[in-house]
């Protein structure tokens, strides 16, 4: 057989990875060579910085506007911007910026120097605290889902005090970056962050006023910490740049499975490989200087899939430091010549990347013994577990009322080839309690305790309740929201998102039943009943009500799927129906009620998040048509003349058998086969182009045709993929990328 006319596969990546820029030697201070505690945090200005640095009564009021909620003082703004200007030039920054969230699921930033003149035009450092609170980066060319016209350019960012500043090292420079919102010029809702500091502020209020009802007094906030699990695929940089796939679309478009995946089950917690455990460690190092907490790394299910997880914080810090954990393993790869994967689902047949987020309720208070306190924690005494029980009953009721708005919360392209997979909780959003919690939940529902409520506490067994933190909730890794032990785990959310906006949901959902469970206990003992006794009669009703959407068994059944349309459990499996839920009545109601959004910013989520599948699909196809044309089909044509070369050769010699000539006739039928696809591929692009006056009608065009059609080219690609020499075929193969040597 002739050799192929254009460089090999292999022989490109070698070229590729010996171009690639290698890791950077230890200077003495990375990781490994001094304790974390050292220098965790070492880039950020955070609470501590600003107590020894900041005078008592301005940092007093600093703290205030943190720990309280409330605005920030203007007058100090001066004495912090001073302050934060001396730290960061004190470590070399000579820029800074307003890092805020877009609608784009990334951050966003504009550097501005520190340089300034003074009236003789002598160079100095400059930062007043008007910078420090707010800037105005140009609004227009950001996702506004029609908020704006595209002509109107302003907007402001305005800093999130609860968000330490920190400093970003890149490429030789430090810049500093002050955490923002940002908002248009009439004061529209821009990002991704106001909408949840607003959603925070409507749970605590409910939070504080139920409380005060139990009893709990003296409490200054409720606040939601959350823990976000990160999955990601690690892979040769080499092999990324071979694959127009993955540098446009995040995922491969075709590509025949190996014959071995994750069946073996071998690489979930398996030996980190020393390469990956180098960037991964590198990585941690970064976002420890950063303060971000990751104290979790392990091998994931899928080859080369990794996962790092973080300890419980605020939620607003939570998400800020998720956002820095996503750009820190992309920058941090490059430098070990490898790519970060965050498509929740880059290669078929393997598992997908989630975004696993550990929601819960805390109390801020003067109260030693309220302070800090975990409203999902079992207690010890049975006030404090009537207090547990009527704060699940509202986590449960709003799931349940909200459950499709939850589902649009995580839709996204990427993450509709997730829900419902073999590793994925479905696109049916229910809820896992354990068997302890679903035990005693129905007992209550039943009637089967006393209606006093200490009475029915010691009958359930109060001093066995802390065990369920342990011992007595089992996991359910199918379940897409269980409860663990002392917080709920929303798994379904999917790995490359904001987290910001499903958590913005999820947080108007409970804060809208603990306002309907608030006037219930009232009305309850203006009966005269003991306050505790009407909580738990209204808990009693929330069990019953809610008793559809707990499930104890596998999510990934057919049978659940059965079983949940039964009990009238919305199951929407594609991106556009499950955005739609943005639309209803009840969502535009709940989310305008609780100030979280105007209407027009919710109908601006709503145009944002269909726009942007509707790109991901269009740049998709788009791409699976250039794969074919200019690889796939040349790959197949090239191998075919050789076939025929061969077969032609065989014959001129005399041989009676000539098996090239039937390999040939295959070849030539998958290549008929798929030139006749692509046509119907290119069809498709152009009907879905000619929709884009209508956007409902073009996505949900593009979820059933599109998708059918990218389908059924990836069909018969991956099928000449496996009929085409090995030499010849001119993308990385699964094996290859999934199975580096």
């Amino acid at each position: 057989m002739t050799a192929p006319a254009h460089p090999s596969r292999k022989s490109s990546l070698r070229d590729m990875v010996s171009r690639l820029p290698k890791s950077p030697s230890n200077n003495g201070d990375g990781p490994g060579q001094l304790p974390t505690s050292a220098y965790f945090g070492i880039n950020t200005f955070g609470a501590r910085q600003m107590r020894d640095k900041l005078p008592k009564d301005v940092y007093a009021k600093l703290v205030a506007a943190i720990r309280h909620g409330k605005k920030l003082d203007l007058e100090i703004a001066p004495t912090v911007a001073q302050v934060i200007k001396e730290w960061a030039i004190s470590r070399g920054v000579t820029h800074f910026t307003h890092w805020f969230q877009p609608q784009t699921g990334l951050t966003a930033e504009k550097h501005d120097a520190f340089l300034n003149f003074d009236d003789d035009r002598q160079p100095l450092e400059s930062f007043t605290g008007a910078q420090l609170i707010q800037s105005e980066p140009d609004a227009s060319s950001f996702p506004s889902g029609g908020l704006r016209a595209t002509w109107e350019a302003r907007g402001y960012t305005a800093w999130n005090p609860a968000s330490p500043v920190f400093i970003v090292e890149s490429g030789g420079t430090r810049t500093l970056c002050i955490p923002s919102v940002f908002i248009g010029y009439h004061g529209e809702a821009l990002d991704e962050m106001t909408p949840l500091l607003r959603s925070s502020d409507a749970l605590s209020a409910k939070a504080i006023e139920l409380l005060e009802l139990l009893g709990d007094k003296g409490v200054h906030r409720v606040f939601t910490t959350l823990g976000p699990e990160q999955e990601y695929f690690l892979i040769d940089r080499g092999h990324f740049a071979l694959r127009p796939d993955l540098v446009m679309a995040g995922r491969t478009l075709v590509g025949a499975p190996p014959a071995r995946g994750q069946q073996l089950e071998d690489h979930y917690f398996g030996g980190i490989p020393e390469r990956i455990q180098a960037c991964i460690a590198e990585a941690e190092h970064e976002l420890y200087k950063l303060g971000v907490p990751i104290v979790t790394r392990h091998n994931e299910v899928a080859p080369s899939q990794f996962e790092m997880a973080p300890m419980y914080e605020e939620t607003d810090i939570a998400v800020d430091h998720n956002q820095m954990v996503m750009a820190t393993l992309r920058k941090v790869a490059l430098r070990h010549g490898l790519q970060a994967l965050l498509n929740e689902k880059p290669f078929a047949g393997i598992n997908g990347s989630g975004k696993h987020c550990n929601w819960s309720l805390s109390i801020s208070a003067d109260n030693t013994e309220l302070d800090g306190f975990n409203l999902l924690k079992p207690g010890k005494t049975p006030h404090q577990n009537i207090r547990l029980l009527v704060f699940l009953a509202a986590v449960l009721k709003g799931v349940h009322r909200h459950a499709n708005l939850l589902r649009a919360g995580i839709a996204s392209s990427g993450n509709e080839h997730r829900l419902g997979a073999n590793e994925a909780p479905p696109a049916i959003i229910s809820v896992f309690m354990g068997q302890s919690l679903t035990a005693m939940i129905e007992s209550i529902a039943a009637g089967k305790t006393s209606a006093n409520a200490a009475q029915a506490m010691i009958k359930l067994g109060v001093a066995k309740l802390p065990e369920v933190e342990k011992d007595n909730t089992d996991r359910n890794r199918t379940s897409p929201f269980a409860f663990t032990g002392n917080k709920f785990e929303f798994r379904a959310v999917g790995s490359s998102a904001s987290i910001a906006f499903p958590i913005v949901l999820l947080n108007a959902a409970v804060a809208e039943v603990l306002g309907e469970m608030i006037e219930q206990v009232k009305a309850t003992t203006k009966r005269n009943k003991p306050v505790e006794d009407a909580v738990l009669a209204v808990v009693r009703e929330v069990f019953k009500e809610t008793a559809a959407i707990r499930f104890e068994g596998n999510n990934y059944s057919e049978e659940w799927v059965k079983d949940a349309a039964k009990r009238g459990l919305p199951n929407l499996r594609r991106t556009p129906e499950a955005l739609e839920q943005l639309n209803t009545r009840q969502a535009k109601s709940l989310l305008t009620k609780l100030g979280i959004f105007t209407k027009e910013e919710l109908e601006s989520r709503y145009h944002v998040r269909m726009e942007r599948y509707v790109k991901d699909i269009l740049i998709e196809m788009h791409t699976l048509k250039e794969i074919v044309d200019t690889l796939v089909l040349p790959a197949a044509f090239e191998y075919g003349a050789t076939l025929a070369a061969s077969a032609a050769n065989a014959v001129t010699a005399g041989i009676k058998i000539v098996p090239q000539v039937a390999a040939a006739n295959e070849l030539g039928a998958l290549i008929e086969s798929l030139r006749e696809r692509r046509k119907a591929l290119g069809e498709a692009i152009e009907k879905a182009e000619g929709l884009h006056d209508d956007l409902a009608k073009q996505a949900k065009f593009l979820t059933s045709t599109g998708a059918d059609s990218m389908l059924a080219v990836r069909e018969v690609s991956d099928q000449i993929e496996l009929s085409v020499s090995d030499e010849c075929w001119p993308l990385p193969k699964y094996r290859e990328i999934l199975f580096p040597v």
